[in-house]
């Protein structure tokens, strides 16, 4: 996920607004007592994510893949008085500790958790998204991708998180694993796809932003 000097990676992070309290603490707490802490959106992409959101100002916020919350109490920032943010996980092993630190944010009643399949649950939502974000199993990306087209408003945005694969998907040389090979057509499928205007952010793994037309 290095792209960047970690000086200067370092000095962006120091010219950052803080993380609140509570998510410094879901931070630290992750890192401490969670596998595959590298997963988490962490400080300076949490920033972002919430920077976007308020900009956008969503009523409504689909997020696919939870892990432990942190990303999604960062979007739950940028919600509209009335807005909700719909996130969902299929690990139930975390529920306990995510459900924890939803309780104690401020916006405990914007977050609606779920426990399921999300290749299940999209096709049953009734709602209209102005931001997905996609942040799950990548051999999914694509059909996630298929699935919440319809479901987000013309102008909305659909973020997808990792799609720089620790910088995989340049590589030329060697065997490309499947993850990879699957980001890559990701990737081109967005660029390809006249429906949306698209851009490539090289923020920690990668970030692709799209914008419905």
């Amino acid at each position: 996920m290095e792209f960047i000097d970690q000086a200067l990676d370092d000095y962006c992070g120091a010219h950052t607004t803080a993380e609140s309290a509570l998510l410094a603490k879901l931070n630290r707490d992750t890192h401490v007592n969670i596998l595959q802490p590298r997963m988490l959106s962490g400080h300076f992409q949490g920033r972002l994510l919430s920077l976007l959101s308020k900009m956008i100002r969503p009523e409504r916020i689909l997020e696919i893949g939870t892990y432990t919350g942190y990303s999604a109490l960062c979007m739950a920032e940028g919600l509209t008085e009335t807005g909700k943010i719909i996130t969902l996980d299929i690990n139930a092993q975390l529920e306990d500790f995510v459900r924890s630190y939803i309780s104690e944010s401020e916006y405990a009643s914007k977050v609606d958790y779920r426990i399921c399949n999300a290749m299940e649950e999209i096709p049953q939502l009734n709602e209209q998204f102005d931001l997905v974000f996609i942040d799950a199993d990548k051999l999914n990306y694509i059909n996630y991708y298929n699935l919440v087209f319809d479901l987000v408003k013309p102008g909305g945005y659909i973020f997808s998180d990792n799609v720089l694969w620790s910088g995989k998907v340049v590589q030329t040389e060697g065997k490309i694993d499947k993850d990879t090979r699957l980001l890559k057509e990701f990737n081109q499928l967005i660029q390809n796809d006249p429906r949306v205007e698209n851009i490539l952010l090289p923020i920690r793994d990668g970030i692709m932003i799209a914008r419905k037309k």
